[in-house]
């Protein structure tokens, strides 16, 4: 087993550590000052369920992520396998958003993304900094189902599907 203790060298395992360890996919998206924005998020997670909440973390180094992470409205968006190209349009800093092809619903009130799992409408509860990111945690005020998919997960870097039950 590899380990250290030291600062850089356990940022370095730290990342390899999580990239074994696979996670579901959600885009995270927010109305701004000139328009919409949006970004990849693999760290979502379900806080609890009295009251409604949800978290997740976004390096403060990203515009788009300065304007998620103080929205006063969030939409998180859980992908199924089959929008894939969306999880890779916005986990890329040049990826097309928010297009026709795409089927974004987008109006004033916020975003959604009919072919999502589930479309969350969240209220920014806190922001707590850690480091170079901020964790944001959201009330979720409304939950919008969408059709069931084959799931999307990230692991070591990829997207993958889930494959056979256990």
């Amino acid at each position: 087993m590899t380990s250290s203790t030291d600062g850089d060298g356990r940022a370095e395992l730290l990342k390899a550590a999580f990239r074994r360890h696979a996670t579901g996919v959600a885009v995270v998206t927010a109305l701004g000052p000139d328009g919409p924005v949006g970004l990849t998020a693999s760290s979502v997670a379900s806080v609890s369920a009295h009251p409604p909440a949800l978290s997740f973390s976004v390096l403060t180094s990203s515009r788009t992520a300065q304007v998620v992470a103080a929205a006063d409205v969030i939409d998180v968006h859980l992908l199924p396998a089959d929008l894939v190209d969306v999880a890779d349009a916005y986990g890329r800093s040049a990826g097309e958003r928010f297009t026709p092809a795409q089927g974004w619903v987008v109006d004033e009130d916020g975003t959604t993304l009919p072919g999502a799992v589930a479309s969350l409408r969240c209220v920014p509860i806190t922001t707590v900094p850690v480091g170079e990111a901020v964790v944001v945690v959201a009330e979720v005020r409304d939950v919008r189902l969408g059709p069931v998919g084959e799931p999307l997960v990230y692991h070591d870097r990829t997207y993958r599907t889930v494959g056979r039950e256990v």
